[in-house]
């Protein structure tokens, strides 16, 4: 679902702030490192679990949580920044900014408990990162690959490094 997004004037010289959405996922793994991901109704591909912040001062991390829960059941407690990938607007698209938290592994018995929300989750499969990463939509598997391979937390413009910018 887009947001709505109303500029907000800077009071200081009169400019229109500029009104960036915001998302946030997780990269959720099982004891043998298998991701978890899942297959979106409204839209081609796989993903991770996440999406939209909701308006009126949600953050990051509480995205994360709410989305996780909402889409497949899970509570996560912990996590770490694993990446932000500034998505530039396009046609007809606002772009934004993507925050993907690393959630750790969970117990055998609660990704055994996964409950999809069926508006807009069809199917979840927990698969090796190469298989996951294979599966993943472009954008998504760009800035999962980064946050794989980091080590760290990266920043990325459009999934990709950004030279002379360290993680």
């Amino acid at each position: 679902m887009e947001p709505s997004v109303v500029p907000v004037t800077a009071p200081l010289d009169g400019q229109p702030l500029p009104a960036i959405p915001a998302s946030a996922g997780a990269l959720i793994f099982d004891r043998a490192g298998g991701l978890l991901i899942l297959k979106p109704v409204y839209k081609s591909g796989w993903t991770i679990p996440g999406g939209v912040m909701e308006a009126g001062g949600e953050t990051p991390w509480a995205a994360c949580q709410r989305e996780v829960r909402e889409e497949c059941g899970l509570t996560v407690h912990r996590g770490r920044l694993a990446c932000v990938d500034f998505r530039p607007p396009r046609p007809g698209r606002p772009g934004g900014l993507r925050f993907l938290f690393d959630c750790g592994t969970l117990p055998e018995d609660d990704l055994a408990a996964i409950v999809l929300q069926p508006e807009e989750i069809s199917q979840y499969r927990i698969e090796p990162p190469r298989a996951a990463l294979e599966l993943l939509r472009k954008p998504i598997r760009r800035r999962v690959r980064a946050a794989l391979s980091s080590g760290g937390p990266c920043y990325l413009e459009n999934g990709r490094a950004v030279p002379g910018v360290a993680g």
